[in-house]
């Protein structure tokens, strides 16, 4: 087994992108997914040449959550006619050429007037129809606040709120985040939360799911992770279905890979996330999959074989599915 793929695991684990030919390599591509439905009796709802294009075919959107010192929250007052003169965080649609990082920046200087980095990504929620809400979390380097004289269409004042019972909000969907973003300020330090992660800057034509899936065997109490040998040694990788959600595409993906028994898993969470606009409007979700409790062996159907990793490596395993903030949260929205 070439020393690469455990150079790419570790890559992942640190939420770098990977140089792989995913055109070359994906193990379920929508042509497939959409035969095996068809077998089913069940009629596709998207062509096998489905193509992700922004504003068309699928939508992302960010959002930035900025606590200060006070503990005081960063919260815009929305302009938007249907929901005007309620408050929400600095979020909106990712645009044409723009990277979600940039997106995110972009969306607090306009709606907030202040300049912010982002430090690492906080959460992922996503829809079937690929819609995906990418959370960050930043802190302010510059800019003034913006005052209700400054009032434009982006959005009415901003406002640093630290009793969220002030303010009527457009949506109880960011309380989540703001609670996760809370926790996060102060426990992010602790050793059992994910170092900081921000999206790899790699280009996809296509929204795909890369798989690390993990088990570890009862009789050795060593390592494995599942590697595909389609064309060259990969991390098991799908597209993403745009008529189902993500638990849909993983559970199909798993079935293809392991059988119908395939033995209870459960998605632990995001490793990594790959984007960028030079060449197509995809991206990539690194996904980590733990079968447990420790098992002898975990049939596969054929094009796939399990892996024992150095004693190290799986050690850096055991510490990623042992802790729960050890990821980045996946929230799939049904």
């Amino acid at each position: 087994m070439p020393d690469s793929v455990e150079l790419n695991i570790e890559k992942v684990l640190q939420g770098l992108p990977l140089e792989t030919d995913e055109s070359a390599i994906c193990d379920y591509t929508l042509e497939e997914q959409t035969a095996a439905l068809e077998t089913q009796g069940i009629q596709a709802i998207v062509s096998p040449n489905f193509k992700p294009i922004l504003k068309e075919t699928v939508t992302y959107v960010v959002a930035v959550l900025v606590i200060n010192d006070k503990n005081e929250l960063l919260m815009i007052q929305e302009a938007k006619e249907n929901c005007a003169g309620k408050w929400y965080l600095p979020a909106g649609r990712v645009e044409k050429n723009e990277t979600l990082y940039d997106a995110a920046l972009r969306e607090v200087l306009e709606e907030t007037g202040l300049i912010v980095e982002c430090t690492t990504l906080l959460k992922i929620e996503c829809a079937r129809g690929l819609w995906m809400r990418f959370s960050f979390v930043g802190h302010v380097t510059g800019g003034t606040l913006k005052t209700p004289n400054q009032a434009d269409k982006e959005s009415l004042q901003a406002k640093w709120i630290g009793n969220l019972n002030e303010v009527t909000l457009r949506a109880d969907d960011i309380l989540p985040l703001i609670e996760r973003a809370r926790e996060h300020k102060v426990k992010s330090k602790e050793a059992d939360w994910h170092d900081d992660i921000l999206v790899g800057l790699r280009s996809h034509n296509k929204v795909l799911l890369r798989l690390v899936v993990v088990i570890r065997k009862k009789a050795t109490n060593r390592v494995h992770v599942l590697l595909s040998e389609k064309n060259s040694w990969h991390l098991p990788i799908c597209e993403i279905h745009p008529g189902k959600s993500l638990h849909s595409t993983l559970k199909r993906f798993m079935v293809d890979l392991f059988g119908a028994g395939v033995s209870t898993h459960k998605p632990h969470g995001i490793l990594s996330v790959e984007h960028h606009p030079s060449n197509g409007d995809g991206l990539c979700l690194t996904l980590l999959v733990v079968f447990r409790p420790p098992l002898e062996e975990v049939p596969i159907i054929g094009k796939c074989v399990w892996h024992e990793t150095s004693k190290e490596l799986g050690e850096t395993l055991l510490v990623r599915v042992s802790q729960k903030n050890s990821t980045i949260p996946l929230h799939v929205i049904c």
